[in-house]
């Protein structure tokens, strides 16, 4: 059994992917399958109804299933933005279709929450190898200034051709190999956590996103020259990070610090020269700092930890509720520093435990994270590789920036990671000193 055929016996709501060259031509066949009887329309934009939609538009005519007209989005800057779910949910409410999404992350996302609202199912014919939320429990949509996580079910059929994601442009494919580069510091997140007794791993979606990861990103020129074969495992790893988070219905398996760097610099309205940055090239930024931040971790001996000193630099409760206030209080967002960090607070006695399990068991951990860990010269080397930027630079982030994001992204979201490690120990100051100071690897 693949590991795809593995994964869909766990998935909640997917029942069907097909992963190969030329398997948009089944298209019709699986929507018979699995929608009988139903109507269907073909959601693209602009450009992936040229890409892929048209011919499915057709395909599926020929193949005598009935299709109410394709909504097709003509804004050239359409992003994932509930404005744009309102407008397709407005087309679907008027009829019972199946909504059929052909395109990447924005128009899969914004297929699915709209599917979600309208009480209805959805299928995805992917055009790019951009990112891993095909399959995934939840859209990521940009709504009230802020980018959130809306619960809505993935969808039931998903398609990945080959033939056609290989050719998407590089910039696509690269954004979609940093995502799943992402996993790498995610899982190491993971192993903290559950290390501390704050948050087990479940061994289902770990193993859905972790078996095999390192192969998938094994070849990076492979992928940016169109290679079908590298391709392909590109496709399965990113559509397994999906079925890990409909398991666990979390984005925990496939998610951690380094995404906490993107979504606040997308709450910050961040632009490269008047241009939004894609969320696989923010992500790739936003691992590399994680994975230099890790390298340190691994580097410090958590076995001669002065535990009194860490829990006198630790604040009150209080205390970190007016630092939240005030770092957000200029923001979109000025409350979600509290509620975040109010959610993960843990008092001196709760710390003082996990301190202690740290240190006592610190060679083990080090052990399993230097497994999980790809140093921080090779990941750059790999995504440099494969087109992705590796200095951010290159994403409009200036060091000074980027030095801010390692203290603010803590206080967005509540789920533990290496960043919470560095602030409950007392050394994410001197870490970033390190990383920004003389000879650091972005010496400001």
């Amino acid at each position: 059994m693949s590991r795809v055929e593995s994964a869909l016996k766990s998935a909640r709501e997917t029942k069907a992917l097909i992963i190969d060259e030329n398997s948009s031509e089944k298209a019709h066949a699986l929507f018979k399958e699995q929608f009988p009887n139903k109507q269907a329309i073909i959601v693209s934009d602009a450009t992936t109804f040229g890409v892929l939609g048209e011919t499915i538009t057709k395909q599926f005519e020929s193949n005598g299933i009935v299709q109410v007209a394709p909504f097709i989005y003509q804004d050239p800057e359409i992003y994932a933005a509930y404005e744009y779910v309102q407008k397709l949910v407005d087309a679907l409410s008027l009829h019972d279709a199946i909504p059929v999404a052909v395109g990447s992350g924005t128009i899969n996302d914004l297929t699915k929450l709209a599917a979600h609202l309208t009480n209805r199912q959805y299928m995805c014919v992917a055009t790019a190898a951009s990112m891993d939320g095909y399959t995934a429990f939840g859209a990521s949509i940009t709504a009230n200034g802020a980018k959130q996580t809306f619960n809505c079910p993935a969808p039931k059929v998903c398609i990945a051709d080959i033939n056609v994601l290989s050719q998407a442009p590089n910039k696509m494919t690269a954004a979609g190999y940093a995502d799943l580069f992402a996993k790498i510091t995610a899982g190491a997140d993971w192993i903290l956590a559950d290390a501390l007794g704050i948050e087990p791993i479940d061994t289902t979606a770990w193993s859905i996103v972790q078996d095999g990861l390192h192969e998938a990103l094994s070849a990076p020129e492979g992928i940016k020259n169109g290679d079908v074969n590298a391709t392909n495992k590109l496709t399965e790893g990113l559509m397994l990070g999906g079925f890990a988070m409909q398991w666990s219905k979390s984005s925990r398996p496939a998610s951690g610090a380094e995404h906490q760097f993107s979504h606040l610099w997308n709450m910050e309205h961040h632009l490269n020269n008047g241009e939004a940055v894609s969320h696989g090239f923010q992500v790739s930024i936003g691992t590399l700092a994680i994975t230099a931040l890790y390298d340190l971790v691994l580097n410090t001996d958590f076995g001669q930890l002065d535990i009194d000193a860490a829990l006198k630099q630790w604040p009150t409760l209080e205390q970190l509720q007016s630092e939240s206030l005030q770092l957000f209080k200029d923001t979109d967002f000025p409350e979600i520093g509290l509620q975040e960090t109010t959610a993960k607070y843990t008092d001196h006695q709760q710390l003082a435990k996990q301190l202690q399990i740290l240190k006592d068991n610190w060679p083990k951990i080090k052990a399993d994270l230097a497994k999980q860990i790809v140093p921080f010269e090779e990941a750059k080397s790999r995504l440099g590789k494969v087109g992705a930027p590796t200095e951010p630079e290159q994403i409009g982030i200036s060091r000074k920036q980027l030095k801010d994001t390692f203290i603010s992204a803590q206080y967005i979201r509540r789920r533990f990671t290496v960043l919470d490690l560095g602030v409950r120990t007392g050394y994410l100051n001197q870490w970033l000193n390190q990383l920004f100071g003389k000879d650091g690897i972005w010496e400001i």
